[in-house]
């Protein structure tokens, strides 16, 4: 898998903005991407050293309207923590 198709976009949560300070990142990632294609795509991308990722698996929610009723799609998301000497995510220190 290309690091592209396995970083799909950043989460931008209360609880993402709260760990930029610590450099601590969250992404949502290919739903069959395993923590070390993880690492090296987020390496690869923005050239920074990973120390850690810790994955999570969202299942998509109950939505209803009227007598309709579907779920939201399912999702994978990541949080990157990187090492103390990297440096940081342009991106997001933009926003924090």
């Amino acid at each position: 898998m290309n690091a592209y198709e396995i970083i799909k976009k950043p989460i931008l949560s209360e609880k993402c903005y709260s760990g930029i300070a610590t450099k601590r990142y969250g992404f949502v990632v290919d739903f069959r991407a395993d923590k070390t294609e993880i690492k090296k795509a987020v390496e690869q991308i923005f050239g920074v050293k990973v120390r850690k990722v810790n994955t999570a698996n969202v299942r998509g929610k109950l939505k209803r309207q009227g007598k309709t009723q579907g779920y939201t799609s399912k999702y994978k998301k990541a949080y990157v923590q990187l090492a103390r000497g990297s440096k940081a995510i342009e991106f997001f220190e933009s926003l924090g």
